[in-house]
């Protein structure tokens, strides 16, 4: 599979991208997200290089993803996230 490059929707950075689910794929088959989200709901993400896409499971667990940063605006409001995505945009491209 190819590598897709882009610009990292949080950083900025133009660079390798990685797929980030905005509601975890391991919380796709539990029943509270089955009934509230459709399956094309469920399967929609943005765009991320791996520094920023690390930082984001480094900061929160699945559950939490999934309920409070569905997304990309709740990311980008979050405290947490934006220091180290601040971080990540001063950061050279590997």
């Amino acid at each position: 599979m190819r590598e897709k490059l882009g610009d990292c929707c949080l950083c900025q950075r133009y660079g390798p991208l990685t797929f980030h689910h905005l509601i975890p794929k391991k919380m796709h088959r539990r029943p509270y997200f089955k009934k509230r989200f459709s399956k094309a709901a469920l399967n929609e993400g943005i765009d991320i290089c791996r520094l920023c896409h690390n930082g984001i499971h480094d900061t929160y667990d699945e559950m939490t993803l999934a309920k409070a940063y569905s997304t990309l605006e709740a990311l980008q409001a979050d405290p947490q996230l934006c220091r180290h995505i601040n971080w990540v945009a001063r950061q050279k491209v590997s």
